[in-house]
């Protein structure tokens, strides 16, 4: 276990976060920082202190073991509301709502949202709640919980996803941007104590979109019987009782989730544009998403490539179930832990004909001492690698290579630093000793995941090629 260094205050060589807050009088600001200026650091340390402006003091309120984040004030300067793994290290993630006196003391954890990872909005004028937001399953929340009692309360129920969520400052409307499958990003504004949304903004005018694809949220049953869902995305001119060749597509994180979101956005994967090239879509969320409880994103401990490879592959059965996809004409990808996954995949299974590892690290025994958040990967690891290779080793794929078959593109960034450009090389090169059909594309100037247009716009035509080169011939 990863401990901090006993200190009343904080050294100068801790990391303010930008996340401060002026007390409503004017005498304090509170802010949280972590141990050190690394994102490494953000899973295993994050403390909160308030600075008297005056005196020029520095104060520490919250100071256990773990993530302490976001602090914000309650409009009476009496409270500061944050959130919290609560005192101990959970790098994996858990973010509950906190509230604690002004002037220190025990902190009190308030309502748990289901998932258990909560974003604050801010706190009510009359102090006795706080909003947050949250992801629930493949839809987004807005929670109202109380500051006094265990009461908690969604707000929205509204279809899609909703993001940067504001209250206005007298806590009569709230704003937020909202897009649904079929609908593209746009701003919404609606009384808060009667949610009926209204459109205020247009950036994105659907009048002259294209035919899209359509998508449905789907579950199925895994090989343990747990519950796992996912959307699917037909083909764009799908006709019923023809079968299509299927994509799957996973996630990164593995705390990521596939979300109602606008399916023609812009995207490493596009899914409209694999949805008008023939394909079908599924883009499964497997045990270790988010979303659906702490539980179910902690499932994966020590399991990676085992149980989340059962909930996808079950996923393929089910989609082959529905008549959509053609069992002989299926591939996989996935970029970050969704790579992770792709190489581990074509690991155990022959069944995919064509497959895309994008930024995946195949080995986790390299990939700890190389990347730039070690400690959220030995979090999933259950320790550090020299205390038990066996578990490293079990989990990586490149361990098992002797067992690919699979045409295996490798994708990678030339400057990521999360997962390092050798986790791409050395699957690469594997596959290419051993003789399985591969290639490798390098974006330069990249980090882990292209941020320029005209490279974000290369990476899809690229796997469509590689796919169709042994799918469609």
């Amino acid at each position: 276990m990863i401990r901090r260094p006993p200190r009343s205050t904080p050294k100068p060589s801790s990391a303010a976060s930008d996340v401060y807050k002026r007390q409503p009088n004017g005498k304090a600001i509170v802010f949280a920082h972590t141990i050190e200026p690394t994102i490494n650091s953000q899973f295993v340390s994050g403390d909160i202190s308030v600075v008297n402006i005056k005196t020029k003091t520095v104060k520490d309120i919250v100071t256990w073991e773990g993530k302490d984040e976001n602090p914000i004030f309650t409009p009476d300067g009496k409270t500061i509301v944050f959130t919290s793994d609560g005192g101990k290290i959970e790098a994996i993630g858990l973010s509950d709502t906190y509230k604690i006196s002004s002037n220190g003391g025990k902190p009190k954890k308030l309502a748990e949202t289901p998932n258990r990872n909560t974003s604050l909005i801010t706190v009510s004028l009359d102090n006795n709640y706080v909003f947050v937001s949250d992801i629930n399953r493949t839809k987004t929340e807005v929670y109202k919980i109380s500051l006094n009692s265990n009461d908690i309360s969604p707000m929205l129920n509204l279809n899609g996803r909703v993001a940067s969520a504001k209250i206005s400052d007298d806590n009569k409307k709230i704003v937020f941007v909202k897009q649904e499958l079929d609908k593209p990003s746009e701003v919404f504004v609606s009384e808060l104590n009667a949610i009926n949304p209204k459109q205020i903004s247009n950036f994105n005018p659907t009048e002259d979109f294209p035919k899209l694809a359509k998508t449905d949220v789907i579950t199925w049953k895994s090989k343990d019987g747990l519950e796992i869902e996912g959307l699917i995305t037909y083909p764009t001119n799908y006709k019923k009782r023809k079968k299509y060749p299927l994509a799957v597509i996973i996630h990164g994180g593995p705390a990521g989730v596939f979300s109602e979101t606008f399916t023609g956005a812009r995207s490493i994967y596009n899914i409209e544009y694999f949805a008008s090239n023939g394909y079908a879509i599924l883009r499964p969320n497997p045990r270790g998403s988010t979303g659906y409880g702490k539980d179910f994103r902690y499932a994966n401990f020590k399991d990676w490539g085992f149980g989340d490879y059962e909930d996808i592959m079950s996923g393929v059965d089910k989609v082959i179930d529905m008549g959509i996809a053609d069992p002989k004409r299926l591939a996989v990808m996935g970029w970050s832990y969704g790579g992770y996954m792709t190489s581990f995949v074509v690991t155990r299974t022959n069944r995919f004909k064509a497959a895309s590892m994008g930024a995946g690290l195949p080995n986790l025994v390299s990939m700890t001492t190389t990347t730039d958040i070690p400690n959220y990967l030995v979090a999933h690891m259950g320790g550090e690698f020299w205390d038990d290779y066996e578990t490293y080793e079990k989990h990586s794929a490149i361990y098992r290579i002797k067992n690919v078959e699979t045409p295996t593109q490798v994708i990678h960034g030339s400057n990521d630093l999360r997962v390092p450009f050798t986790q791409g090389q050395e699957f690469y090169v594997a596959l290419k000793r051993k003789g399985v059909s591969t290639e490798m594309v390098v974006y330069p100037r990249t980090p882990h995941g292209p941020r320029e247009p005209k490279l974000l716009m290369d990476v899809s035509p690229r796997i469509l090629n590689w796919l169709d080169k042994f799918i469609k011939r």
